[in-house]
C-alpha cells in the first residue's frame, strides 16, 4: 500500500478540531485513506457512506443518530448528498466540543465550501487528498507517474492502455454522472469539448473570448464552464503575483489541468514515446511540476506566477509564512537554460531564493541563490529533505 502524505496532517487535525474535512476529487482514496485512520484512530468509529442506502437511512433521524455517538469519530462519506447535515453537525459540536467527533468527506468543493464556511466556521479543518505524488510513490517512478497521472487505479494499472482506458471512463462519469450530481445542467458533450480545449490551452494564459468565440459561448458562460472545472478539482487556476512595484504585469490567471494523466487522455497521448515528440510535451512536464509542488507546499503559504508584459517572466512565486518571496521555473531539459526574463523577473522581485527545477540528477548553482535543482529533491524549495 502506498502511504498517503496527508494521513499525518489528518489525524493530527483530528486532535485539535472537532471536525475535520478531507476533500478532493472522485477516486482519489478518500475512502481508503478514512477507513485507515479509522483502524488507528484512539476512539472508535462509526463510517457512514451516503452513497449507500442503507447507511442514508440510518439518517432518518440524525440527531437522534449522531448523538449517542458522541464518544467516537463518526465518519461521513459523500456529505454533499445530504447538506441539511451541516447545521447539524454545528448544534452538535456546540453542545459537546470535543476534537475528532466528525470526519467528512466529500468530492464537491463548491457544496463543501459553501457550508463549512456558513456552518461550521471556526468548528472545521480542511485538507485536500489529491492524486498520488511523487513523494508518495517514489523518485523511481517520475515518469510513470507523470504520463498515467496520479489517480491510484490509473497509476497503479498492469500497463499503460489498461491506464488509458481507465482514465476514458474517469472522464466519461465525471461527464454524464458527477457534474449532473452536482445540479448542473450543461450538456457533457459541450463540457468535453470545453474541456479538451483547455487541454490544448494547458500552461498557457486564459483568454476567455478566445475560447468562448470558438466554441460559440459568450465570455461568463466560458468563464462559468472554467470556474466549474476548478471547483471540482479537474483544473487550477494560478493567479498572477500583484504587487506594488511599479511595472505593468500581466492579470490573467495561467490555466492548467491538475492531472497530467487526464491531460494525457484528453489529447490522446498513451505512452511516454508519444509524449516525447508531441508540443505540449514541455507545457506537460511545467504542470506536472507545478502540480507537484502546490501539493508539498506548507500551510500558510501562497504560490503565484509573475509575468510582466515586458517578458520578466517566474513559473511560481511562493511566499512563506513571514512572505519572503521564492521564485521556482520549471525545464524540462538536461541542461536547463534560463531566459533573461527569468532573471529580470528575480531583480524585479528581490527574491530570497530562487530554484530552477529539471528531469536530471545534478544540483548546482548557477549564481548565488539560484540553485538547479533535480525533480527527485524538489522538497528543498520548502526546506524538505527527500
Amino acid at each position: 500500500m502506498i502511504s498517503r502524505y496527508a494521513l499525518s496532517e489528518i489525524l493530527d487535525s483530528l486532535t485539535k478540531f472537532p471536525i475535520v474535512s478531507l476533500v478532493g476529487p472522485r477516486q482519489t482514496g478518500k475512502t481508503t485513506l478514512a477507513k485507515e485512520i479509522a483502524g488507528i484512530f484512539s476512539r472508535p468509529t462509526v463510517y457512514l457512506d451516503l452513497e449507500l442506502p442503507s447507511d442514508a437511512f440510518k439518517l432518518q433521524n440524525p440527531e437522534l443518530y449522531l448523538d449517542r455517538l458522541q464518544d467516537s469519530l463518526i465518519i461521513i462519506d459523500e456529505i454533499q448528498r445530504q447538506p441539511e447535515l451541516f447545521p447539524l453537525l454545528r448544534a452538535l459540536v456546540d453542545r459537546h466540543r470535543v476534537p475528532g467527533r466528525f470526519l467528512i468527506l466529500g468530492s464537491a468543493s463548491p457544496t463543501l465550501a459553501k457550508h463549512a464556511s456558513e456552518s461550521l466556521a471556526g468548528r472545521i479543518v480542511s485538507h485536500e487528498l489529491s492524486p498520488f505524488s511523487i513523494a508518495e510513490t517514489g523518485p523511481e517512478t517520475i515518469e510513470r507517474l507523470w504520463i498515467r497521472g496520479g489517480f491510484p487505479d490509473s497509476f497503479l494499472a498492469a500497463s499503460d492502455n489498461d491506464s488509458l482506458a481507465w482514465r476514458d471512463a474517469f472522464i466519461t462519469t465525471y461527464l454524464e454522472r458527477d457534474i449532473p450530481q452536482l445540479g448542473i445542467r450543461i450538456p457533457a458533450a459541450q463540457l468535453r469539448r470545453f474541456w479538451t480545449m483547455i487541454a490544448h490551452c494547458h500552461g498557457q494564459l486564459w483568454n476567455a473570448s478566445a475560447i468562448a468565440s470558438s466554441m460559440g459561448l459568450t465570455a461568463p458562460t466560458a468563464r462559468h464552464y472554467l470556474d466549474i472545472l476548478e471547483q471540482t478539482f479537474i483544473v487550477r487556476q494560478l493567479q498572477p503575483y500583484a504587487t506594488n512595484l511599479g511595472k505593468r504585469l500581466i492579470k490573467s490567471p495561467k490555466v492548467y489541468l491538475r492531472d497530467s494523466g487526464l491531460l494525457h487522455a484528453l489529447l490522446r497521448i498513451a505512452s511516454l514515446d508519444e509524449l516525447a515528440g508531441h508540443p505540449v510535451v514541455g507545457h506537460s512536464w511545467e504542470g506536472y511540476i507545478v502540480e507537484q509542488l502546490i501539493t508539498r507546499m506548507p500551510r500558510g503559504w501562497q504560490v503565484y506566477f509573475y509575468r510582466s508584459v515586458t517578458a520578466a517572466e517566474i513559473d511560481l512565486v511562493f511566499l512563506d509564512a513571514r512572505q519572503r518571496t521564492i521564485a521556482v521555473e520549471v525545464k524540462y531539459s538536461s541542461s536547463p537554460a534560463v531566459p533573461r526574463g527569468f532573471w529580470n523577473a528575480l531583480e524585479d522581485l528581490k527574491c530570497e531564493q530562487a530554484y530552477v527545477i529539471y528531469p536530471g540528477n545534478d544540483t548546482y548553482p548557477l549564481r548565488p541563490k539560484v540553485q538547479v535543482l533535480p525533480v527527485k529533491m524538489m522538497g528543498e524549495v520548502f526546506g524538505i529533505r527527500g
